[in-house]
C-alpha cells in the first residue's frame, strides 16, 4: 500500500511582493529537506505556456512525503509555523492568500496487498 503524501501549497503574494516571497519560501528548502521522511520539496513560480492556461496561484511548493505522520511532522516545526504566522496570517505579511492540499497516488478501493 502507497504511504506517500503529496502536497501542494500555493501562494498569492500581495502585490509587488512575488520576487520577495518566492525567496522567503526557496528559504525553507534546505531545512525541510533534511526531514526524515521528505522525498522532494520545490517552490516552484508560475511561466506562461500556451499549453498550459490553467489558473492558479503564481508560486506553488511541489512536495512528497514518505508518509502522513511525516507531513504533520513538517508542519508542526517551528519554522513552518513562523512562516505561516509572519507571511501569510500577519496584516503585513507577504501573502494575499494561500492555498494547501494534500494528494495519495492511491485509489479509493484499493486492494493492497497485507503483509503479516
Amino acid at each position: 500500500m502507497s504511504s506517500r503524501v503529496y502536497c501542494v501549497a500555493q501562494f498569492l503574494p500581495k502585490s509587488g511582493q512575488e520576487k520577495t516571497l518566492f525567496k522567503v519560501l526557496q528559504s525553507l528548502e534546505p531545512n525541510t529537506l533534511r526531514e526524515d521522511g521528505c522525498i522532494e520539496y520545490r517552490v516552484t513560480r508560475q511561466v506562461a505556456s500556451p499549453y498550459a492556461e490553467g489558473k492558479s496561484f503564481p508560486i506553488a511548493f511541489q512536495e512528497i512525503w514518505k508518509d502522513m505522520a511525516s507531513f504533520e511532522a513538517h508542519c508542526n516545526r517551528k519554522e513552518i509555523g513562523e512562516f505561516f504566522q509572519t507571511y501569510c496570517e500577519a496584516d503585513d505579511g507577504l501573502a494575499e492568500d494561500w492555498n494547501v492540499c494534500i494528494y495519495t497516488d492511491e485509489p479509493e478501493e484499493f486492494d493492497a496487498p497485507v503483509f503479516a
